[in-house]
């Protein structure tokens, strides 16, 4: 990348930089090489813009060349800058970890107005991930606690910092596991949740080389897909699930865009009530609401 070396204005090095990603095959260039410079430089893009004549240090100009690079190689922003917003909070992220989006937000708006005849809820997030699920409900019901499981050491990390930055680490209790089986032992064997909640891999071992580069090279694979139809984590859930919550209990379900008849049918009408599939902003169905029958 000679275009980004020697001494750059701001200016300057965001034309390199816009011709780089453009060459990547970027679809906004420009757009791009300007949250890759307000990152290096820690300044938003109103200083950017009044400073355009401003000489980027040695220091500024090197991080930036990586960040372009690592950019034009596919690697999402988010993981290159380690955050990403989420319900109105900001979130640690890195390739241990999925990168939340907005459709998950339905997931979160769902489980709170169901939550609202509770009181000190008790809840249980599926495959955390970044912990942004069972962060954002503990941030936003105060007198809520929660588990949150994963099969990753590494993302229960990430979560446990975002727990902790959101102050809420003192009533969120992660476990390593998978699915439900940390909690079948060590005197866990009686929890009962008021909520489970979970966006658990759900893309089809076909559908993988169809997802865009950046989320099929970089985002962990465990996260993405269980193997097979997809179905594999679901299944488990609805099936076990019961054993976990109270009467009336509430299961939360973020599923794929084509998916919704195929999860449909694997609900038991004599465990669960179907409350609603709830369809995203792109009127996609992407939110299973059941609630556990009484006895």
């Amino acid at each position: 990348m000679d275009e980004l070396s020697g001494r750059l204005t701001i200016a300057g090095a965001l034309r390199a930089a816009a011709e780089v990603l453009r060459a990547a095959g970027l679809s906004e260039p420009r757009r791009e090489a300007g949250s890759l410079l307000s990152h290096s430089t820690g300044r938003d893009q109103a200083f950017l813009i009044t400073h355009s004549d401003e000489e980027l240090t040695a220091e500024q100009l090197e991080d930036f060349r990586a960040c372009v690079g690592r950019r034009a190689a596919g690697e999402p922003f988010q993981y290159i800058a380690g955050r990403q917003e989420f319900y109105g909070l900001e979130f640690e992220v890195s390739r241990d970890v999925l990168i939340p989006r907005p459709e998950t937000e339905l997931l979160v708006e769902t489980a709170l107005e169901l939550m609202k005849g509770s009181t000190a809820p008790l809840l249980c997030d599926v495959g955390t991930g970044s912990g942004c699920i069972a962060v954002t409900l503990l941030h936003e019901r105060k007198d809520a606690r929660g588990f949150a499981l994963d099969v990753s050491d590494a993302a229960l990390a990430v979560a446990a910092r975002n727990a902790a930055r959101h102050g809420v680490g003192e009533r969120l209790r992660l476990l390593v596991s998978d699915c439900f089986d940390a909690l079948r032992s060590d005197g866990r064997e009686e929890l009962r949740f008021d909520l489970v909640a979970s966006n658990p891999p759900y893309i089809a071992e076909s559908d993988i080389e169809e997802l865009q580069k950046e989320v099929r090279e970089h985002e962990p694979r465990v996260a993405l897909t269980p193997g097979g139809d997809g179905l594999k984590v679901i299944r488990r859930l609805v099936a076990e699930a019961p054993h976990f919550l109270k009467p009336g209990g509430h299961l939360l379900l973020e599923i794929g865009f084509d998916q919704h008849e195929q999860v449909a049918a694997l609900i038991d009408p004599a465990v669960w009530t179907l409350l609603d599939i709830h369809r995203d902003l792109q009127g996609i169905p992407r939110t299973v609401a059941l609630r556990l029958k009484d006895g």
